[in-house]
């Protein structure tokens, strides 16, 4: 077992480029699924919440408040697309490729050649990813408002101390 699969902290993977948050301000590969929060491109006060699924990809996009998506009707809608696109930028085109299961055409392992690669059909009425994935956004932003401190936050502190005698 190597050092840090013995500590309480897990290894962050740095970005493989720098992202900007404006259009995709969250997005992860978890639950067998590439997913994430897309702003809207018509109204500030909404997001969507889209994913893709491993092996199927199968993918659903729907507002915050589960209003599907009407771009999403037999093909990628543009929400879904940004969500691909920032997935590249964040984890690398190859990562994303492996863990969506992606044989992408000719070697292209771009975002635009996964997209293309993936024969991804609509999931009627799936929207029981969104609710934890728009629930863990929200948790993200919340320490964005907290003040820079070394202090410990008790809600990151994963597992109980433990003292001799206690």
């Amino acid at each position: 077992m190597s050092a840090w699969e013995r500590s309480s902290t897990a290894r962050v993977i740095p970005p493989a480029r720098p992202r900007k948050l404006a259009k995709v301000p969250f997005v992860e590969l978890a639950d067998g699924r590439l997913q994430g929060v897309v702003s809207s491109g018509s109204d500030i006060g909404r997001v969507y919440v889209s994913s893709v699924a491993a092996g199927t990809h199968a993918f659903a996009c729907s507002t915050n408040n589960n209003r599907p998506c009407g771009g999403a009707r037999y093909s990628f809608c543009n929400h879904v697309r940004a969500l691909i696109n920032e997935a590249v930028v964040q984890y690398g085109a190859e990562r994303v490729a492996r863990y969506l299961k992606v044989e992408a055409d000719d070697g292209d392992v771009t975002a635009l050649g996964l997209a293309s690669a993936m024969d991804g059909r609509q999931q009627a009425g799936d929207t029981a990813a969104a609710a934890p994935v728009f629930s863990r956004f929200l948790r993200h932003l919340a320490y964005l408002e907290l003040a820079p401190t070394t202090a410990p936050l008790p809600e990151m502190q994963w597992f109980p101390s433990t003292r001799a005698g206690a």
